[in-house]
C-alpha cells in the first residue's frame, strides 16, 4: 500500500510538471510573434496539419508570424513612425485632410486593432470614420504588423503604444481626439486612460475584456480547451514569463477613471468576451455620458463588417452627440 501511494504521488507530480511545461510553452507562443522572414512558415490551420504537427500544436503551441499588413486603405495617407517611451518604433498610417481642398476635419480618430492582428484589418472602420469627417491614425501595436518587437503583453505594456499615438496627434495640434479599439485595442485604451491620465474627447470600445484572466478564459473557450486548470496556468505563465502579475490586470477596474463619453459595443453571440465582462466595465464607467450597444447575430468579430448599417448609425449618433 505504501509503495502504491508513493507511485501515485510521483505520477501526480510528473503530470503536474508536464502540465506546467505545456502551459508555459502555450503561453509563450500566444504572446510572441515572429518577423515573417524569421518564421518557418505562415501559421497553418490545424486541419492542414498532419498528426504529429497537430499533437505538437496541442501540447506546445505553434510559432506565429506577425500578420501581413496589406495597404488597401482607399484614403490618401502617409506612413509614420511613432516612438514609445521604452524605445520601440511603431508603424502607423496617418490620413489628414488637406484643408486647402476640403473642409477642416472634425477631429482625429486613433485606431487600435486586436490580438495577433494589424492595422489593415480595421480599414473598413477607418474609411467609415474618414467619411464622417475625421482624420485617422492607424497603429500597429508592438510585436504586430510592421512595428518593432516580438513580445505582446496583452495590453500591459501596449499602453505605451497608445500613449505614443495620443502624444503624436496632440503634437499635430489636434484638440478633438477619439480613441477607437477592438478587443485587445479596447482594453488597452482603458488601461492607458488609467495609467497616464490622458484626456481623449471620446472613446469607442468594442468588445474589451474585463480582466486578463477573463481574456485567457475566453481564449480557452474558443479553442475548446477546459477552462480549468488551463486558463489559470496560462495566465500565470504568460505574466511570469514577461515579468508582471497577470491576475492584477483588470480593465473593468481601470474603467472607473474614464471621464469622457463612451460608446461600448459587443456582439450578442460573443463567447470570447462575455456579457458579464461588458456589464462590469459599463457599470464602472463613472460618466453619465455612456452608451452600451449590442449587435444581434454577432460574435467576437468586426461589428462593422457584420452589420455596417447599424454600426455606422450608432457611431454617427455617438460622435455627433455632446
Amino acid at each position: 500500500m505504501k509503495k502504491f501511494t508513493k507511485r501515485f504521488i510521483y505520477t501526480l507530480l510528473i503530470i503536474f510538471v508536464l502540465l506546467n511545461i505545456m502551459m508555459a510553452m502555450q503561453a509563450y507562443h500566444a504572446t510572441h510573434f515572429y518577423d515573417r522572414s524569421a518564421a518557418n512558415e505562415p501559421k497553418r490551420h490545424i486541419n492542414e496539419m498532419d498528426l504529429s504537427e497537430k499533437l505538437s500544436a496541442v501540447l506546445f503551441g505553434v510559432k506565429v508570424p506577425k500578420k501581413l499588413v496589406v495597404d488597401s486603405l482607399h484614403v490618401i495617407h502617409t506612413n509614420v513612425t511613432l516612438k514609445t517611451e521604452d524605445g520601440l518604433s511603431l508603424a502607423a498610417w496617418y490620413a489628414k485632410k488637406d484643408s486647402s481642398v476640403a473642409a477642416a476635419a472634425r477631429g482625429t480618430v486613433i485606431m487600435f486593432h486586436g490580438h495577433a492582428d494589424c492595422k489593415s484589418s480595421d480599414i473598413k472602420e477607418a474609411e467609415a470614420f474618414y467619411s464622417l469627417g475625421y482624420d485617422l491614425l492607424m497603429v500597429d501595436f508592438r510585436a504586430h504588423g510592421e512595428s518593432e518587437g516580438n513580445t505582446c503583453t496583452i495590453g500591459y505594456r501596449e499602453t505605451r503604444d497608445v500613449k505614443a499615438a495620443y502624444d503624436y496627434v496632440v503634437a499635430q495640434g489636434e484638440k478633438n481626439i477619439v480613441l477607437w479599439g477592438i478587443s485587445l485595442g479596447a482594453s488597452t485604451i482603458i488601461k492607458t486612460v488609467h495609467d497616464y491620465n490622458i484626456k481623449p474627447t471620446k472613446l469607442i470600445l468594442e468588445m474589451p475584456f474585463g480582466t486578463l484572466f477573463d481574456a485567457v478564459k475566453g481564449f480557452t473557450r474558443i479553442n475548446h480547451v477546459p477552462e480549468e486548470p488551463a486558463a489559470f496556468l496560462l495566465t500565470f505563465w504568460g505574466g511570469t514569463e514577461q515579468g508582471f502579475w497577470a491576475f492584477g490586470m483588470k480593465p473593468e477596474e481601470y474603467a472607473k477613471d474614464i471621464q469622457c463619453p463612451v460608446l461600448l459595443e459587443r456582439g450578442e453571440n460573443d463567447i470570447r468576451v462575455t456579457e458579464q465582462e461588458t456589464q462590469a466595465i459599463f457599470k464602472n464607467i463613472p460618466t453619465p455620458n455612456k452608451t452600451l450597444v449590442e449587435y444581434a447575430d454577432c460574435g467576437h468579430e468586426s461589428l462593422y463588417k457584420k452589420d455596417s448599417v447599424k454600426w455606422v448609425a450608432t457611431v454617427t449618433q455617438f460622435l455627433k452627440g455632446q
